[in-house]
């Protein structure tokens, strides 16, 4: 697999976002290149998505400029998009920042550059509506998610999720995932609590923000780029379409 270069994606990204209305902030200057930020104003509930947090993750932010192009933001809701957040091991191909931090459980204590100048951005924002995080998993086959939902129930939503995946994945079919129970196939029902209380992950995050209803997204990171890429926008429009 070829390097993922932040520094490009992000420049590419910014052109085709600029273009579509949206304003850019750079919250953060790193080594790898900037941590930015993207608002669009609109109407009706806003909407946030991010990608990119790990950065052994590449399929998310490609997923993201995918959409963007696609118009998949182009629906009248006010947008904020995150689509690089970890641009040190997006460069690297780690997991963790370049200093060794998983920044995706540091939403509570915000001892990283990335998180502290991420939340605090965040915090300047309307809290969404709607909160899509697009991710990668090295130990699955399948797709699946996490649903933090403190709104109303919705299953025909998440099996409509699943079935837009399925053309490029099947759910992944373990009975427990991540040391979590699935509530149906490739479907976690999470509580909108950390599993380690003091790990706040972005999600959790936004959840405690206010944020009624969460998915994030996992496909395996073992299959091709291009599935993975796919996948990811498949199951970003069955949320937006509904």
């Amino acid at each position: 697999m070829n390097r993922f270069d932040p520094a490009t994606f992000l420049s590419e990204f910014r052109r085709e976002a600029e273009g579509r209305g949206f304003s850019c902030a750079t919250l953060l200057e790193t080594g790898a290149g900037p941590l930015l930020g993207f608002v669009r104003p609109g109407t009706g509930k806003p909407a946030y998505l991010s990608a990119g947090i790990h950065g052994d993750e590449p399929a998310g932010p490609l997923a993201a400029l995918e959409l963007l192009k696609a118009g998949a933001f182009d629906d009248g809701r006010e947008w904020t998009l995150c689509p690089a957040v970890n641009p040190t091991g997006l460069a690297a191909g780690t997991r963790d920042t370049a200093a060794g931090f998983d920044i995706n459980r540091d939403y509570l204590r915000r001892r990283t550059p990335e998180v502290l100048a991420h939340a605090a951005w965040l915090e300047t924002r309307p809290t969404p509506g709607l909160f899509l995080s697009l991710h990668e998993d090295w130990e699955t086959s399948g797709f699946y998610f996490y649903e933090i939902n403190l709104a109303d129930d919705r299953p025909d939503l998440a099996r409509s999720i699943l079935g837009a995946v399925s053309p490029w994945f099947p759910p992944e079919p373990s009975e427990t995932i991540d040391d979590h129970e699935v509530r149906e196939r490739g479907w976690i029902y999470h509580e909108a609590r950390a599993d380690f209380p003091d790990h706040w992950p972005e999600a959790i995050f936004l959840a405690e923000s206010g944020c009624p209803l969460s998915f994030t997204f996992e496909t395996p990171s073992s299959a091709r780029m291009e599935d993975r890429i796919a996948a990811h926008v498949a199951a970003a429009k069955a949320v937006l379409k509904v």
